[in-house]
């Protein structure tokens, strides 16, 4: 009795916890292929199939258009030919008119023109709003007009590509309104190169400026160069003696020795110059006489 007891007590448990662990595990499988079936495909009313996992979003921003209504845009600033991507210069104004031509019987209000950079790869995301210019021109059936629109790219946008939105915003007699986007297309901005401006002009001439020091500064280190290196020498003085005995004063020799010298074989040549104190003794000798 005991060893059944025993046995019913490890076997039951067993026994229980498989059931129940198989039942949990056909239950979560089926769970999950429930999920899959209805994550995949979902069968509406009128026999289609559509997914419910994925939804379709529709990127082209609401538009209405009246069939009534026809209308034209041209880019005058810059222009732009069709079949090419739009290129805008950041930081310069962009202009273009909006055509309305009215081929029904009622009348026409043109209300308001709007324009707005979207995000390109979502044109239902705006990335700037420009400022709705209001017209409230009213058009006769038969009839047409024009408005012109601008607005200046920021020059932060250079380089990057936006999707480009512009809005006409009418109304018919009946008060009916209409919004077409006349023109929702991805354009680019592109930076303008200038041939020269101000923080570039300063630069050259801080560089001219440079330029004109070192020169200077090299004319001068040169100039002293040449200086030091032209400098006179110092002439020494040779003396030779006195070749010419007419410039020799013989006035400080005593008259005895320079008879002397007079009478002898080697001085009898030398004819001493004499002196006007000589000449002025002579002559007040011969007056004595």
């Amino acid at each position: 009795m005991r060893k059944l007891l025993v046995f019913a007590l490890l076997v039951l448990p067993a026994v229980l916890l498989t059931t129940d662990g198989g039942s949990r595990l056909m239950a979560h499988a089926t769970e999950d292929e429930l999920d899959e079936e209805l994550d995949v495909e979902v069968e509406s009313d009128d026999g289609s199939v559509t997914q419910t996992d994925e939804a379709e979003t529709d990127d082209e921003p609401e538009t209405t258009k009246s069939p009534d209504a026809d209308t034209f845009l041209l880019f005058t600033r810059p222009l732009h030919s069709s079949g090419s991507q739009l290129e805008l210069p950041a930081g310069y104004p962009v202009e273009f008119l909006v055509g309305f031509t009215n081929k029904g019987s009622d009348d026409f209000i043109v209300e308001t023109v709007e324009a707005s950079f979207r995000y390109p790869m979502d044109f239902n995301y705006f990335i700037q709003n420009f400022s709705a210019i209001p017209y409230n021109l009213e058009i006769k059936p038969s009839h047409e007009a024009t408005v012109s629109y601008s607005f200046l790219p920021s020059e932060s946008f250079a380089g990057r590509p936006f999707g480009l939105n512009i809005a006409l915003n009418y109304r018919d007699a009946s008060g009916n309104q209409f919004s077409e986007a006349v023109f929702n297309e991805t354009v680019s901005i592109t930076e303008v190169d200038e041939g020269l401006d101000g923080e570039t002009f300063f630069l050259y001439v801080f560089l001219a400026a440079i330029v004109v020091l070192l020169l200077v500064l090299g004319q001068q280190f040169l100039g002293s160069y040449g200086k030091r290196k032209r400098s006179p020498a110092v002439r020494k003085t040779v003396e030779t003696g006195t070749t010419n005995t007419k410039d020799v004063d013989y006035d400080w020799i005593p008259a005895e020795t320079l008879k002397k010298i007079q009478s002898s074989p080697k001085g009898g040549k030398v004819s001493p110059k004499k002196s006007p104190r000589q000449k002025k003794s002579k002559r007040a000798a011969g007056s004595d006489e």
